[in-house]
């Protein structure tokens, strides 16, 4: 199945970027029992997990104190950011598979997910192609 990356438009032309900058961003959904949620995602190769901003998880009516506590952090200097791991499904393309994510109060609010290695990379071989703005995902056969 195939993406296009997004464009986010710049307010004003760069000369190295254009008019926008292209991010490897695709729609899906959160599932969690009956409730899903139509989000966005970054797909990002360097990230360990996927994970989502915390009010999304309570969106789905999860309890998120009550997953597996994880200490995470990335390239901010800061440490001691903690995701509450929950195993939900997610919808990519018509496809349903079941994760467990990450969510979090210390990513920004309502911003982008991120899809990561554990629970995106895990499940599909993923192609970017920058040139074309494409992205193509292909379930991994076991």
């Amino acid at each position: 199945m195939k993406f296009r990356y997004f464009k986010f438009p710049l307010k004003e032309k760069s000369e190295f970027f254009g008019s926008n900058i292209l991010k490897p961003v695709i729609p899906f959904e959160l599932v969690s029992g009956s409730k899903e949620i139509k989000y966005n995602a970054l797909i990002d190769s360097g990230a360990d997990f996927c994970i989502f901003d915390g009010q999304m998880g309570e969106l789905l009516g999860l309890d998120l104190n009550s997953g597996q506590s994880l200490d995470f952090g990335g390239i901010q200097a800061l440490k001691g950011a903690k995701a509450f791991l929950h195993e939900i499904k997610i919808k990519i393309g018509g496809w349903s598979y079941k994760t467990i994510v990450g969510f979090s109060y210390d990513i920004a609010p309502f911003g982008f997910g991120i899809l990561g290695q554990k629970g995106f990379f895990d499940i599909f071989s993923v192609k970017f192609d920058y040139t074309k703005e494409e992205i193509e995902l292909k379930e991994k056969t076991l």
